[in-house]
């Protein structure tokens, strides 16, 4: 099944075994194991896709709070530009 994806060569690739989907990193394909797959998942499987579940979501929290930051910042530059022009 991974002749329906456009993937190079000579990169090394992690497949699902239940669909044959390549992905680039592990923690993709547990992540995409546990979205996908659930009731199919071993312990192990299920004990990987937590810890890339929680793994993304601190990612993503984390991407949150720059990104609020980066508002804020852009926000009160702007005022205070406008205040003195």
């Amino acid at each position: 099944m991974t002749d329906d994806y456009d993937v190079p060569a000579d990169a090394e690739t992690y497949v699902c075994r239940y669909c044959g989907r390549p992905f680039a990193r592990e923690e993709w394909l547990a992540l995409h194991r546990g979205l996908d797959h659930p009731a199919q998942l071993d312990d192990d499987e299920v004990a990987a896709f937590r810890a890339a579940h929680e793994a993304e979501e601190s990612a993503l929290g984390n991407f949150r709070l720059r990104a609020l930051g980066a508002l804020v910042v852009i926000y009160f530059c702007l005022l205070m530009i406008y205040a003195l022009v």
